[in-house]
């Protein structure tokens, strides 16, 4: 997934048949759609509009993770009330909220996906949803109350949400038959972007908060946010700008082909979305974990809201770790595939979560268990994550046909809302009026393991049943495989 040792890289070399800026003269037309690039440029290389897209995807990334690491800190020991006074939510209540917004940011993509396909296409829908996901951030940080953040966090789930497909989909406009063979490369690359924004924020936006309070932690993302809107402008004459398709979007999603490929996808994002309904508690039930943890490592203190930081920064090492050792090792004597590998992701998510019951387990007991132990918790996880999470942006671009890339990667993020619907349903199910919850402590996270659990033993029946077919832009290809699509 990661690029190997060739001479590719971002600023691919121009053909001299082939115009790096759009082939039109701009002087002599006012239609934009005549001024930009519509179908991929006819080069083996890495697009030119890749590094745009990669510096936006990295900055806008700071902006998200690092508003939402503090997210429930600040619900639980910040938020004001209408007259200025502290009145923090109890920990079952930022659960359930911290949970539905991100419930929130990943449904919004359906809307997005169909606003480009059907209006705008994908560049304008990023551009204009872009600079209201500015916005949010800006209510965060100049109101403290309830009112803030309400506005705040819808504004800013419409915005990330709303973008999100559009943004995986863009990349993949890129490529075509030529280069189409780097997808898997720019994909690793793309979330290799996400995780360096995520990983710098995530330290650096807690101790913002600590230090200098939540306006100054909130302003600082959402500047990061008014940064990334900036460079993906500045690519728009080196991007391929694939056209919106107007009405017939609705009858390609939900008819032929289009509707097939959805039906064919929904089992397996249904039963992935049980991996995020666990994961997405990093923020939330293994933050509130930490507080009642030793933080001290190496005599530095630790916020326990830092301790997300451990995912991206890991995420930086086993992205190489498992494309060019870890995959080709296991390959050799079980053949990996797409649908394997997420199945072998569910099954190291049980590991991790069962790690988070026994430091539950722990702290019942009266003690307190070194961070260290949530550190091994997020080694699985984020292996996990690699296993399922990039092999299905990339699997759910391949499978999706080329009329509708941006409602099929919807799609797939809908099992990241449908996810935290789970979660936030089961806070508000297991809730109690005093405050106290029906699943205490460890019981708590043996559940969720449990339900991992089920969802992974299933998932191996739809990975040995499920047949697909494969689509890149410019063309469309039967898969050869017989047992698992694209496998």
């Amino acid at each position: 997934m990661m690029w190997s040792e060739t001479n590719e890289s971002f600023h691919a070399p121009r053909p001299s048949n082939v115009p790096y800026t759009p082939p039109h003269d701009t002087s002599q037309s006012s239609d934009r759609s005549t001024r930009w690039q519509t179908t991929p440029y006819p080069i083996s290389t890495m697009p030119p509009g890749i590094p745009y897209i990669v510096g936006n995807e990295a900055a806008e990334r700071f902006s998200f993770y690092g508003m939402k690491a503090i997210l429930t800190v600040f619900m639980t020991q910040y938020l004001l009330g209408s007259g200025g006074s502290l009145d923090p939510m109890n920990e079952n209540d930022a659960k359930f909220w911290v949970h539905i917004f991100v419930m929130a940011a990943y449904f919004t993509p359906l809307l997005g996906a169909f606003i480009a396909d059907w209006l705008f296409g994908k560049y304008n829908t990023i551009l204009y949803l872009s600079v209201l996901y500015c916005f949010g951030h800006l209510a965060l940080a100049v109101n403290e109350t309830r009112i803030g953040l309400a506005v705040g966090l819808s504004l800013i789930a419409l915005g990330t949400g709303a973008i999100k497909p559009c943004v995986s989909a863009h990349v993949g406009d890129q490529f075509g038959t030529k280069n189409s063979h780097l997808l898997g490369k720019i994909f690793g690359w793309f979330y290799v972007a996400i995780n360096l924004g995520a990983f710098a924020s995530t330290l650096l936006t807690p101790w913002l908060l600590d230090k200098f309070g939540s306006q100054v932690a909130f302003g600082v993302p959402g500047i990061l946010m008014a940064v990334a809107t900036v460079l993906f402008w500045m690519g728009r004459n080196r991007f391929v700008h694939i056209p919106p398709r107007g009405p017939e979007v609705f009858r390609d999603a939900f008819t032929g082909e289009g509707g097939r490929a959805l039906l064919r996808l929904a089992p397996i994002y249904i039963l992935v979305a049980v991996f995020w309904s666990l994961f997405d508690q990093t923020a939330s039930a293994w933050v509130l974990q930490a507080e009642k943890m030793d933080r001290n490592v190496m005599g530095v203190e630790l916020l326990s809201s830092q301790i997300q930081a451990a995912n991206p920064f890991l995420i930086l090492l086993m992205v190489p770790l498992f494309s060019y050792g870890i995959y080709p090792l296991i390959s050799k004597v079980f053949p990996l595939t797409p649908l394997r590998k997420i199945t072998i992701g569910m099954f190291i998510t049980v590991s991790a979560f069962s790690i988070s019951a026994l430091i539950e387990t722990a702290i019942q007991n009266g003690g307190t268990p070194s961070i260290l132990w949530q550190a091994l918790a997020y080694i699985l996880l984020t292996a996990a994550e690699v296993m399922v999470s990039i092999t299905c942006l990339e699997f759910s671009y391949t499978q999706a046909p080329n009329s509708m890339k941006s409602i099929v990667m919807s799609f797939y993020l809908l099992s990241v809302s449908l996810g935290n619907f789970i979660t936030a349903w089961v806070n508000a199910i297991i809730s109690n009026a005093d405050g106290t919850s029906k699943l205490p402590g460890a019981s708590y996270y043996w559940f969720f393991t449990g339900m991992m659990l089920v969802a992974a033993v299933i998932f191996i029946g739809v990975a040995l049943t499920y047949r697909g077919k494969e689509y890149i832009q410019e063309t469309e290809v039967e898969s050869e495989s017989e047992a698992e699509g694209t496998a």
